[in-house]
């Protein structure tokens, strides 16, 4: 794939790494396992990784049971805490854990300074993140992303002191962003949200005036090349964003053409047409205020990943736009930098670069193409930057669903983020197999409400069986990739957005059709059995997997009830073999508990454009009801999921 080997094979390689160590002690060598084993340790150690002996399980042959194919600041004083005071020097080496020794440093140590700054620097350039302790894996992927391409030039802002302290010890460069947050996720659209983007703000409102090119991202994206000579083609631009925007503009890697920006979508209205989605307002389970009017919008700057120069018309915008947030808590951090922006936009600066003039009519703008600076739909749904034969710089985990468990998956879906050994090998081992489905379920017929959640539908039926297998083996399963005729939006839509690159049939993402957030919560196991854990789709082709795990599988044979040994079980009588009962079914294993379960597992499909509301619950039993039909609820009294 275009991001090549995200992760060195730790556990294959560090036997000889730990010999060259003890031998000649240098470091260099050693760097790819130490920068590994630093990510997830709190100290350095020498000690190999450690494998399970637990065997993964595959289904397999052709009879197996299962075959186949996304707080407002109360004040107006500025959350950075800015101090003249001499900083912490910061380590050098990204990914070095200072002395243990020498115990923590002060917490003042660590406040925003332009010598702090400066000493991360490189041409001029600097590359910050930031959040609280609930994001730390995030930030663990988004750091080793950059360093993995030799970028060492960044800062990550800490919202808490327990993330502070933790990147401290693990030798990332972290400055204290004075926020005193919870370190909890404090979830999408919420007070404490809001309060964070304000930071986001004040924080680029405080870094520009000391001089230094700023390129700030959010923490649920990664970096899969080096952005800086790409920026580095716009010298005159003042500010280069992100877009939201789902239709291509350009094919190669040009800047998007900011005059065709334009999609058309059916939106909220209780009062006519509105100018654009408010994407306050946006439920990942509902689509009850929308109507079928059809308006052309221009999609939304997306401030997750965004460039900016110390010019005086970035300083002008980021210190009005700091001033618009805290005047007023209502006003959505990215709602408020596309009002600022769009209040001049054009003309076009030139005829080659284009850059247009923004803002106050001074501010040079540009959209970086949303083929190689990805959004969720782009990378995930649309895999535009495949079709257009590019290499991608960036993905950022919009337009998804299931909170950030479901950002969590997708990257883990693309293989794309880093988890810690154990990840890859768990207590009991793992479950897997290919779901079986028809072609004309696939291919045949149009592309319809209909076609779509019988193709869904049939998948649903054998990952239930295999959840309940799992369930009684204590394995955790491997997910299937799950295939799909429609796009999940939050509004009314006639399936695919027209004018996108959206294949049908396509492999959706996890989160489109099952509620992840759901599946990997800890739900009392006296009401709901025990736990079953799953890996994504991608597992077994990760390089982070272990050879040694990925090759001590086990493979299943059907055999005729009342046989011997015919019964679901862990033991393996015969090498490498395992039998389960001939046309086994959740039927066979399940129990009530199991089925409380998993009808939370499922979510929505969303959303029918002439109803409201418009969107449909999938049904983890929906072959058990003759008479389901794929329809969104009739009164607002059946408007809630099949439990």
């Amino acid at each position: 794939m275009a991001w090549g080997n995200p992760c060195p094979e730790a556990a294959k390689s560090k036997p000889l790494f730990l010999t060259i160590y003890a031998t000649v002690i240098v470091g260099i060598i050693l760097s790819s396992v130490y920068v590994f084993s630093a990510i997830y340790s709190s100290k350095p150690t020498n000690a190999a990784i450690s494998l399970s002996t637990s065997a993964p399980i595959m289904f397999s042959g052709k009879d197996s049971i299962v075959e186949a194919p996304n707080s407002s600041a109360s004040s107006d004083q500025a959350i950075v805490s800015i101090s003249t005071d001499k900083p912490l020097k910061l380590l050098k080496t990204i990914w070095e854990p200072p002395p243990r020794s020498k115990g923590m440093p002060p917490l003042e140590s660590f406040r925003l300074t332009k010598e702090l700054v400066g000493e991360r620097v490189k041409d001029n350039i600097i590359i910050v993140t930031f959040g609280n302790y609930a994001f730390m894996d995030f930030i663990l992927s988004w750091v080793k992303h950059l360093t993995d391409l030799g970028l060492s030039n960044l800062l990550v802002g800490a919202m808490d002191t327990k993330l502070l302290e933790a990147l401290y010890w693990k030798g990332i460069p972290v400055f204290d962003m004075g926020s005193h947050m919870s370190t909890v996720d404090v979830g999408w659209g919420s007070p404490t949200f809001h309060k964070m983007g304000r930071e986001k703000v004040i924080l680029i409102d405080s870094i520009l005036p000391f001089g230094y090119e700023l390129l700030m991202c959010d923490t649920d994206m990664v970096w899969l090349k080096n952005p800086l000579p790409y920026f580095g083609r716009f010298p005159e631009a003042d500010v280069l964003t992100s877009t939201d925007q789902v239709i291509p503009t350009v094919v190669d890697d040009r800047l998007d053409v900011w005059q065709e920006g334009e999609i058309r979508v059916y939106k909220t209205t209780n009062h006519g047409i509105v100018n654009r989605i408010d994407q306050r307002n946006l439920k990942n389970h509902s689509c009850s205020s929308l109507t079928k009017n059809i308006s052309p919008i221009t999609g939304a700057y997306n401030i997750g990943i965004f460039h900016w120069r110390p010019t005086e018309s970035s300083k002008k915008l980021a210190k009005e736009w700091k001033e618009m947030l805290l005047a007023d808590e209502t006003i959505w951090d990215q709602n408020g930098f596309n009002d600022l922006v769009r209040k001049q936009l054009g003309p076009s600066v030139d005829d080659e670069s284009g850059l247009v003039y923004a803002y106050d009519g001074n501010l040079k703008l540009g959209l970086l193409p949303a083929s190689i600076f990805c959004s969720g739909h782009t990378y995930f749904v649309q895999a535009m930057f495949q079709q257009f034969k590019l290499e991608p710089y960036a993905v950022h985990t919009t337009f998804q669903y299931a909170g950030t468990e479901g950002k969590r998956h997708r990257l883990r879906e693309a293989m794309v983020f880093y988890d810690p050994p154990e990840y890859y090998n768990p207590p009991g081992g793992f479950l897997t197999f290919k779901t079986s489905i028809p072609k004309h379920l696939l291919l045949d017929g149009n592309h319809t409400i209909e076609s779509h959640f019988a193709v869904v539908n049939y998948q649903i039926k054998q990952i239930r069986t295999a959840l309940a297998i799992a369930s009684l083996l204590n394995r955790t399963l491997v997910m299937p990739p799950i295939w799909c005729r429609l796009d999940r939006l939050w509004f009314g839509h006639p399936g695919i957005l027209d004018g996108t690159l959206t294949r049908q049939p396509f492999i959706c993402p996890l989160d489109h059709i099952f509620e992840v957030n759901v599946m990997l919560k800890d739900l009392p196991e006296e009401e709901f059995g025990p736990r079953i854990d799953i890996r994504e789709y991608s597992f077994l082709d990760n390089p982070a997997l272990p050879r040694e795990v990925k090759e001590s599988w086990l493979d299943v044979q059907l055999c005729q009830v009342g046989s011997k040994d015919c019964r679901v079980t862990n033991d393996s009588s015969v090498a490498r073999v395992i039998k389960l009962p001939k046309h086994s079914s959740e039927d066979t294993v399940r129990e009530q508990k199991f089925k409380n379960r998993v009808k939370r597992y499922v979510g929505i499909w969303c959303c029918v454009m002439d109803h409201t509301p418009g969107h449909i619950y999938y049904d983890m039993y929906w072959d058990e009801k003759p008479s389901w039909k794929p329809l969104p609820p009739q009164t607002p009294e059946d408007d809630h999921p099949p439990l």
